[in-house]
């Protein structure tokens, strides 16, 4: 990593605050609880969300893992947890956003309604190495399914993490990583 890469620290769920302090490109790690989710699990969010029902856990400041761990060898705590495409769950953010939902991790650069609706949230969006799954479940501290049983996989899950690794891909005022990234390169040539 380059020298003025930042490091930072973040406590979850994370503040309007502690996310605005972010910056495209910052390295965070992540510790406290988080919450696993992809795409069947956010259908069913919409849906409890038009019953004006509540859902599995607290918006507010919250962190979604996009990511379906596979089931934990013996001796433990979940599987290989590696982040999956995060456009699959781009037609959903925008209302969790509006609820208070803070920050993202996944794969994949965002859809520009969904980074607008960042902007108005104060929220972020964390990029995971792919292929780093069984890494990153290293982080894991503990695992419980919370709804959804039915999908496996891609069961909801309450993740307590400690410095859970990730890179800062969109920040709360708009900057990109994927944006930012080429360009530097092609300025650096």
């Amino acid at each position: 990593m380059s020298a003025d890469i930042r490091r930072i620290a973040c406590t979850l769920p994370l503040s309007r605050a502690q996310a605005s302090a972010l910056h495209a490109g910052d390295a965070a790690a992540l510790s406290g609880v988080l919450y696993t989710a992809r795409d069947a699990a956010h259908k069913r969010f919409m849906a409890l969300l038009d019953r004006r029902e509540a859902l599995p856990f607290p918006l507010e400041g919250a962190c979604i893992y996009y990511t379906g761990p596979t089931p934990a060898k013996d001796g433990l705590i979940i599987g290989s947890a590696g982040p999956t495409t995060s456009y699959r769950m781009d037609a959903y953010t925008p209302r969790l956003l509006e609820l208070g939902l803070r920050c993202m991790i996944g794969k994949g650069n965002r859809s520009q309604d969904v980074q607008a609706a960042m902007q108005h949230a104060g929220a972020v969006y964390f990029a995971a190495l792919g292929g780093a799954g069984a890494l990153l479940a290293s982080h894991v501290l503990s695992s419980e399914v919370i709804a959804f049983p039915d999908l496996g996989a891609e069961a909801v899950r309450r993740l307590t993490v400690r410095d859970f690794p990730v890179i800062t891909a969109i920040d709360a005022a708009g900057g990109n990583l994927y944006a930012l990234g080429p360009e530097r390169y092609r300025a650096s040539l």
